[in-house]
């Protein structure tokens, strides 16, 4: 019994070393910045693949929803500033791909 343990353990040691992109599975990344009174983002997954047709749901300070989008084919989503507060931006990729990004109000002043 003690015999298998280890090797179970010893197999459960190496796989997480030879397979740690596991752990990043559910991991996408948003960022955004705001031009000429536009709010731009982007969305893409750790190898740097774009999130397509990604949910994007935009929050005031109060969490109130203020829109929803999707990104495009280069993971991009943009929309005019919706009122001067903090906004926070999430997007859903999809099978619990999920992130968010904090736009503070003083960079959606022009």
């Amino acid at each position: 019994m003690i015999r298998y343990a280890l090797k179970m353990l010893v197999f459960m040691l190496i796989a997480g070393v030879l397979f740690p992109v596991a752990g990043l599975a559910h991991k996408v990344n948003i960022f955004a910045y705001v031009e000429a009174g536009t709010v731009y983002s982007e969305s893409y997954f750790p190898d740097g693949r774009a999130v397509i047709n990604g949910k994007v749901l935009v929050f005031d300070s109060a969490e109130q929803l203020l829109l929803k989008g999707q990104t495009d084919k280069q993971g991009m989503f943009q929309f005019p500033v919706p009122k001067m507060d903090d906004l926070t931006l999430e997007v859903d990729a999809g099978m619990g791909h999920k992130n968010a990004f904090k736009l503070k109000k003083t960079a959606t002043k022009e």
